[in-house]
């Protein structure tokens, strides 16, 4: 399956990647319009997201230090993409010792909508199911949880446990029950299929083809384009312990991929932001 990217999902990319700055300096628009273009995106399009993510409270409105429109990230979306990099970036080891945290709601009727906003931001922070009403992750996203259901105002409809799986089942075959792993394994897949080969190629080029403004945006669109497919897969995977999962599993290796790119490309395709442009 091609890959599908997103306008919006590309400029939070695009922000996650090199928008964040110590002074939170807005980004132009016709800064978005020209490094979304070499990304594909046509300008109409980046507008129109732009203006979504405004009224989802993620972006603001701000002049440039030239007077020039423009949007920075609001406090909301800096402190999401502050979390997300711990997901993304630092993929801790898991180990069995960590234990799990349980996440046990009750919504009442007359706020269902409630409980389809619970249902999803626990899915998206990497629960499984484990019965109804009962969502189970490693206990290290405890503290990721804790945040994010405050943040969201749905912590009084939810209590956290931590504690041990003691059966009956081996626990491995309980995992394959609370997650879809058959799922999570082909969006790896997937990723290694889409990029695996472009790691080949710029391993593949030779130690003086680096310089030059032609490999900075293709060092650049390489880059935001596995970024924004690899930032999902931490979430849809919780990184469970290597022996509760089917062998051959391809996450470690979709890691690595992800991170021989962030390695090589991310500081290159910098030089392809930080261009000069004539703001409008």
């Amino acid at each position: 399956m091609a890959e599908q990217h997103t306008p919006r999902s590309l400029i939070v990319t695009l922000y996650g990647a090199y928008g964040r700055t110590p002074d939170d300096t807005p980004l132009a628009v016709a800064e978005l319009i020209r490094l979304l273009g070499a990304l594909g995106v046509d300008a109409p399009s980046v507008r129109s997201s732009v203006s979504r993510l405004k009224r989802r409270g993620l972006l603001v409105p701000e002049r440039t230090a030239r007077g020039a429109a423009g949007y920075a990230l609001s406090a909301e979306a800096r402190q999401l993409l502050d979390d997300g990099d711990r997901r993304i970036y630092a993929r801790p080891a898991p180990e069995l010792s960590d234990g799990w945290v349980l996440a046990v709601f009750t919504v009442p009727e007359s706020e269902r909508h409630k409980r389809h906003l619970l249902r999803s931001r626990l899915g998206r922070l990497g629960f499984g199911t484990a019965a109804p009403g009962v969502w189970i992750a490693p206990g290290r996203l405890y503290e990721e949880t804790r945040h994010t259901l405050r943040r969201l105002r749905l912590d009084s409809y939810v209590d956290l446990f931590s504690g041990r799986h003691l059966g009956f089942e081996a626990t491995a075959d309980a995992v394959a029950r609370w997650w879809d792993l058959d799922a999570i394994a082909t969006q790896h897949e997937e990723f290694l299929d889409a990029h695996e080969p472009v790691l080949r190629a710029w391993d593949g080029r030779g130690a003086g083809s680096d310089e030059g403004s032609g490999p900075a945006e293709d060092a650049y669109r390489d880059y935001l384009l596995a970024l924004d497919s690899w930032r999902h897969l931490p979430y849809a995977d919780p990184g469970l312990p290597a022996e509760l999962l089917p062998e051959n599993w391809p996450g470690e290796r979709s890691a690595e991929v992800f991170s021989r790119l962030h390695t090589r490309l991310r500081d290159m395709g910098l030089a392809f932001v930080e261009r000069p442009v004539t703001e409008g």
